[in-house]
């Protein structure tokens, strides 16, 4: 290995490194692996022995194929909410639902361990949400804006249709900037209220 191979080397390790780091932030990677980490002892523990000494204990239950199908659906359920974000809210209740339903099936849902992975991993499936772009981020730190916007909801302005003087403005309407709350500067009133 020549001294220009190794910077070469670890420069597409760091790119690959945050080509992953991108691409898990776009998507609920951790509420993914836990469901999909959920799904692999529930089909593994009813179909497993357990040898103490030359004693042989089978985990077996009478619901064993349900035992398989619940824990493949939990890996297809991971699988769905990495490679397809747009329906997390699905997989994500469809993991809570279904690891409640191996507490029944699967040996209390693989001794509580994969179903208490599904539950975890499927509310983190549900409550994802996409963040800000970095762009976005820092053009609201450019603006100064400090805190997040908040909606400015208020009651609706009609404008008046009728026709204005030469002036531009109709000193009883207000333009539609008039907001009820007597300091619109276009009506006259300027913080005084109106009788009548």
């Amino acid at each position: 290995m020549s001294a220009e191979t190794r910077p070469r080397l670890i420069e597409t390790a760091g790119q690959k490194r945050l080509s992953f780091r991108e691409w898990r932030g776009l998507r609920p990677f951790w509420g993914g692996l836990l469901t999909l980490l959920a799904g692999i002892p529930i089909m593994y523990l009813p179909y497993a022995n357990l040898t103490i000494g030359s004693l042989t204990v089978r985990m077996a239950t009478t619901a064993g194929a349900g035992s398989l199908i619940i824990g493949v659906l939990l890996v297809v359920l991971g699988l769905t909410m990495w490679f397809q974000p747009a329906s997390r809210v699905f997989a994500g209740v469809a993991a809570i639902l279904l690891s409640l339903v191996s507490l029944v099936v699967s040996n209390f849902g693989a001794f509580l361990v994969g179903f208490l992975l599904g539950l975890i991993g499927g509310a983190l499936g549900v409550s994802w949400a996409p963040g800000k772009a970095a762009a976005e981020a820092e053009d609201g730190a450019e603006d100064g804006a400090d805190e997040p916007a908040r909606p400015t909801a208020g009651p609706p302005v009609f404008v008046d249709a009728r026709p204005t003087a030469a002036t531009g403005h109709d000193p009883e309407s207000g333009n539609g900037l008039d907001d009820l709350s007597g300091t619109s500067p276009t009506n006259g009133t300027n913080g005084r209220h109106r009788a009548g």
